[in-house]
């Protein structure tokens, strides 16, 4: 009689068959620090909104937790002025920032359109973009403590 084989077991069995390949992968990668080719320095920008885009991610709960906290003193009135809370101006902000910044960049990458450059060009300024809305966030978490 077999026994039946967990999703776990098979998914490490999987995951353990493909490190070779993401190895060999891995090795193929180009050089960040010193891109060679449109296609490198492509994908290097990628990675560069890619890690900025983790940033981002990482930060947001901590956003979210002052706005939370600048509320416990500000809601109640916020409300009754009719008025969003600190959290609500918040998530309405970051969802009009990232339309803009989408809309924004890919309006940059056009300098490009067509070519090689243009998924580069979106790509250093979604990076950018992102970056500097860390900045921003991080600077009205300290304005609301």
């Amino acid at each position: 009689m077999s026994r039946p084989v967990s999703k776990a077991t098979l998914l490490g069995l999987a995951v353990a068959g493909l490190l070779p390949v993401a190895a060999s992968l891995a090795e193929d990668l180009p050089d960040c620090n010193d891109p060679q080719d449109q296609m490198s320095m492509t994908y290097c920008a990628g990675v560069d909104y890619e890690t900025a885009d983790q940033a981002l991610n990482a930060l947001w709960p901590s956003v979210v937790a002052a706005a939370k906290a600048n509320d416990e003193s500000v809601a109640d009135q916020a409300r009754s002025m009719g008025v969003p809370t600190t959290l609500q101006a918040l998530r309405a902000a970051q969802h009009a920032w990232i339309s803009f910044r989408d809309a924004q960049c890919e309006y940059e990458a056009y300098a490009a359109f067509g070519g090689t450059m243009q998924p580069m060009l979106g790509s250093l300024c979604l990076a950018r973009m992102t970056n500097e809305r860390i900045a921003e966030l991080k600077a009205a978490m300290e304005g609301l403590q």
